[in-house]
């Protein structure tokens, strides 16, 4: 249970040790605490010693503001698991499993509901371990920051699952070289990186093919040294994005969907069967399966990205989210969320989705 996520947590505090970043744990039941902290046990984020052990060390005493932005940050991850995740599970699941007689447009919006599906899931566990962590006085690792606001690959690549992606970056690619020496060694390495990180989804080639369309899609960024290029917040200052913003993330978040459909697809045959269905002519159709749901999805997911796009430069999509209204009318509005959750973890609860990330 949770067997990749403590192997990662002892395997960087091992390497941490052994390149002498600090001193190896006299206190053994902080150590177990380091590697089993019950919130990331099962799906991260993946914390380091380096920043959970001082925690651990040092007395806690409980913080108000601290604890409240905690139980935003878990209510949060609830609207998106509960609400976002598992709905569009239900929608993805009928698609998928019979995708050789859906329309080019439900093959669309499948992909689309999978790519949200996946985050909510994903990002909403890590929010919630996050908070809970706030909670307990922890100050946990941020694991996602919205990365389908992102303007090109490796932008998205800063964004999602953090914490994995650097554990990669600093005990793997930095150590064969990184981007340093000759181009035949940058490309090996990001293959390498990519790779890596498909194959530890499973061992399936569907993985491994999902990490080398994203190895493809990265190299010519980062041998051109564009890689770096979109650090700061999109449309910083700005209630809307610009015009080149708007196509840089489309254009983004479309190579992302693709590449989310080689990861679901039982077989590589399967997923290029998929790609092809939505490059059908039916694709322009208004013929979708479950239409009701596929509305209702529509709407919770269109409130969703509204909420995290005003807060793209906080924690969490709910750390400012109201924050100057009445108090009573922020209430409310936190009242309707829980009753929104409530609704569809009951009105689901014959289909209730466990975590994506518990099978990795």
């Amino acid at each position: 249970m949770g067997i990749s996520f403590y192997t990662f947590h002892t395997l960087s505090y091992t390497i941490d040790v052994y390149r002498r970043k600090f001193e190896p744990t006299k206190d053994i039941a902080s150590f177990f605490l380091f590697v089993s902290i019950f919130p990331l046990a099962m799906a991260g984020p993946i914390e380091r010693a380096t920043n959970l052990l001082p925690q651990i060390y040092k007395k806690r005493t409980f913080d108000y503001a601290q604890a409240v932005d905690g139980m935003r940050q878990i209510l949060w991850g609830l609207f998106k698991k509960v609400v976002i995740a598992d709905n569009c599970a239900t929608y993805v699941n009928e698609v998928f499993g019979s995708y050789q007689t859906q329309s080019g447009s439900t093959l669309l919006l499948g992909a689309i509901f999978f790519t949200f599906q996946i985050y909510g899931d994903f990002s909403g566990y890590s929010d919630m371990a996050i908070g809970i962590g706030k909670l307990l006085g922890f100050k946990f690792l941020n694991n996602f920051k919205f990365p389908y606001f992102s303007r090109d690959i490796a932008e998205f690549w800063r964004r999602w699952h953090i914490s994995l992606n650097t554990w990669f970056r600093d005990y793997l690619y930095i150590p064969l070289g990184g981007s340093r020496g000759s181009k035949w060694k940058v490309v090996r390495n990001t293959f390498i990186i990519f790779l890596v990180s498909g194959f530890w989804h499973g061992a399936n080639w569907t993985f491994i093919a999902w990490g080398a369309f994203h190895a493809v899609l990265f190299l010519p960024l980062i041998l051109l040294g564009k890689n770096r290029k979109n650090t700061d917040t999109v449309a910083e200052g700005r209630i809307l994005p610009n015009v080149k913003e708007l196509f840089q993330m489309l254009l983004t978040f479309g190579l992302v969907v693709v590449g989310w459909v080689l990861f679901r697809a039982e077989t590589i045959g399967d997923a290029v069967q998929y790609l092809g269905g939505m490059g059908e002519l039916t694709l322009f159709s208004l013929s979708i399966v479950k239409k009701k749901l596929a509305l209702r999805l529509i709407i919770f997911i269109f409130c969703m990205l509204v909420v995290e796009w005003l807060g793209r430069n906080k924690q969490h999509g709910l750390q400012t989210f109201g924050l100057k209204w009445n108090k009573w009318l922020r209430r409310i509005v936190y009242f309707i969320f829980v009753i929104v959750i409530l609704y569809n973890y009951f009105s689901l609860s014959f289909n209730n989705q466990t975590f994506i990330y518990f099978q990795f």
